[in-house]
């Protein structure tokens, strides 16, 4: 990196430096959780998952070429007709497609409030260039069987998988498309050795948004 681009990196840090990041595998609460905290702490608060439809008109083929080849794809092609690996390799998301426009909507909140962004499209090599501090971020990870009783108490999945002509196998798929990511997820954020929380059965809301308050330094 040369020394302007260093300079603009560490600019970008100082003007992200009221956020805090709550990223993670899918059924890990990241959403309840970042309610919760953002709530008590009288913070703001932006979901990723909220803004994909406008982030996905946002964009342009040249910077979303995945999710150009998902959206050509009808409900079979997407989630019964290809692999869980190949799912889970070309997926826009889980590529980073469209984190710009992540930071784009988070340098135009107001800086003088600090803000909780949380979602699963916040991948821990994207964010942490960002960081003015790796405290700052946070990845909640799912055991197994945590995630399957989130997953089992969800309508989400379901209500892709039953636009299908398979729905039992568009299930299993997306299942084990989501175990991999947060596995990939495990051994990324491990590797750079950034804040982890992993989520176990018998794990409580309170439990859990305490944790998270500690990690992030609230």
């Amino acid at each position: 990196m040369d020394a302007a681009s260093t300079r603009a990196a560490l600019h970008l840090r100082d003007r992200l430096a009221h956020v805090y990041w709550i990223g993670g595998g899918s059924g890990a609460g990241k959403s309840t959780i970042a309610a919760r905290v953002a709530h008590q702490y009288s913070l703001g608060r932006y979901a990723t998952d909220d803004v994909m439809g406008e982030h996905a008109r946002r964009s342009t083929p040249e910077n979303t070429p995945y999710l150009r080849q998902f959206m050509a794809m009808d409900m079979d092609d997407r989630w019964v007709n290809r692999s869980p690996d190949t799912m889970l390799d070309t997926f826009h998301w889980y590529r980073g497609e469209a984190f710009g426009l992540i930071v784009e909507d988070l340098l135009a909140l107001p800086a003088d409030r600090g803000v909780i962004a949380e979602g699963f499209r916040l991948l821990p090599e994207l964010v942490a260039p960002l960081l003015a501090e790796p405290r700052r971020a946070v990845w909640l990870l799912p055991t197994p069987e945590f995630r399957r009783a989130a997953f089992d108490s969800r309508e989400g999945l379901w209500q892709i998988a039953g636009r299908t002509s398979d729905p039992e196998r568009a299930l299993r798929n997306l299942l084990e498309r989501d175990r991999m990511f947060t596995e990939r997820l495990d051994a990324t954020v491990t590797s750079m050795r950034l804040p982890v929380i992993r989520v176990a059965p018998g794990t409580t809301e309170d439990d859990l948004a305490a944790q998270v308050a500690e990690s992030l330094g609230l």
